[in-house]
């Protein structure tokens, strides 16, 4: 394979995914019981306050501490896109900061996902745009490059691919492949009807409950309440 002459890799940029929008309301909870418990981008702070994050994943590959190519991503942004940024996990100088955010807004874009640092949390706290990353530093990046634009890029733990869908709320962030989101999101909505069964019964006041059962039975502990 032979070396690529120039510092910048920009690959084409995928189209917002049309079902993005529907897990608006899904919990991010239950999209991680039905990912097997093992995806999902940890270890992430919520700069924002409310606003949910649902969005088509554009990835950059920066160095630590430099946004030369989060500037050129800024240019290819489409309404739908979240900027997905793989800052190598370090958190000594901010990759984003309140001109970025109002820039991004602008053109459309439904979030951040950083690992990296960020700075103006109070900028993003008072537009509640939705922004997750790994810390906060009141210093400025560099922009000197190397790095790649729409390649697989690690965040939190999480190989995230250009075009992923990402759902964010209060509980984290998780990421998956566009032709799993037919599918994963019946198994969510499956499974919150689960869990409004489990809260009606909770609701009946009795000791002994079936969702209990279901756990305890097999491992040998039911059996009667004491009074």
């Amino acid at each position: 394979m032979s070396a690529n002459p120039s510092p910048y890799t920009v690959l084409p940029t995928p189209d917002p995914h049309p079902l993005a929008e529907s897990f608006r309301e899904i919990a991010v909870s239950h999209l991680s019981d039905n990912l097997q418990r093992l995806s999902g981008l940890c270890n992430l702070r919520r700069i924002h306050t409310r606003t949910r994050l649902v969005g088509t994943a554009l990835t950059v590959k920066v160095r630590p501490g430099d946004n030369l190519l989060i500037y050129k991503a800024l240019t290819l942004m489409r309404p739908g896109h979240v900027l997905v940024v793989d800052g190598g996990a370090d958190t000594t100088n901010a990759l984003v900061g309140e001109l970025i955010l109002l820039y991004a807004q602008q053109r459309g874009c439904a979030g951040f996902v950083i690992d990296g640092a960020v700075r103006d949390t109070a900028a993003f706290e008072a537009a509640d745009f939705p922004c997750y990353a790994r810390g906060v530093s009141h210093r400025g990046p560099y922009k000197l490059g190397p790095g790649a634009i729409n390649v697989p890029v690690t965040v939190a733990g999480q190989v995230v691919l250009p075009g992923d869908l990402l759902v964010g709320d209060e509980d984290g962030v998780v990421s998956f492949a566009a032709d799993d989101a037919p599918a994963l999101l019946q198994a969510a909505l499956r499974t919150a009807a689960h869990e409004s069964a489990v809260k009606a019964e909770i609701a009946n006041g009795q000791v002994r409950q079936s969702w209990l059962d279901k756990v305890l039975v097999p491992a040998g502990l039911a059996g009667t309440p004491s009074p």
